[in-house]
């Protein structure tokens, strides 16, 4: 159970420093971070990290195909837990 906390610890604190750098990019009109790498790693835990980071950044929070697409991952993020917690899967 350790180990999995720390996973998510660590993914999460890697998807907030990425969608910050992110933010980062995109004041400086430099190339940006893929989309669809940020969200990879969300898909993989770090959804959280990438929350934190749109609220305190105010990044990406006006583009709705990324809003879109985020509470997708969210919903099924929220699925699978709710189903392992009953012993569903």
């Amino acid at each position: 159970m350790k180990v999995l906390l720390l996973y998510f610890f660590i993914v999460n604190i890697i998807e907030f420093i990425l969608a910050g750098y992110d933010k980062y990019l995109a004041v400086k009109h430099k190339r940006r971070i893929p989309e669809n790498t940020l969200f990879t790693i969300a898909f993989f835990g770090g959804s959280i990290g990438l929350l934190l980071a749109m609220l305190l950044f105010r990044h990406k929070t006006s583009k709705s195909s990324f809003i879109i697409k985020f509470g997708i991952i969210l919903f099924i993020q929220i699925l699978l837990i709710y189903l392992k917690l009953n012993d569903k899967i």
